[in-house]
């Protein structure tokens, strides 16, 4: 790839004008441009493309049940200190 020239060189067109008045705004709609196509590309690959998740469940696993004297709690009324 050609490196891009500077802000205050000549432009590479001939026409004598610096770079940044004369063919600057151009060649960066042209970047912006195909940055876009490839971020689109690339979004619709990823789309596409099954999801990798690295052996791990999509779904969380289904919920276990505690025996009943681990899921009663006491009520802070009920709670009593002993002096």
């Amino acid at each position: 790839m050609a490196e891009q020239p500077g802000r205050n060189d000549p432009c590479p067109c001939g026409s004598g004008s610096k770079y940044k008045k004369c063919c600057l705004e151009k060649d960066d709609a042209a970047r912006a441009a195909t940055a876009a196509t490839q971020a689109a590309a690339a979004a619709a690959a990823a789309a596409a493309a099954p999801a990798d998740t690295g052996g791990q469940r999509t779904a969380p696993p289904p919920p276990v049940a505690k025996p009943p004297e681990a899921s009663r709690r006491i009520a802070p009324s009920a709670r009593r200190r002993s002096v």
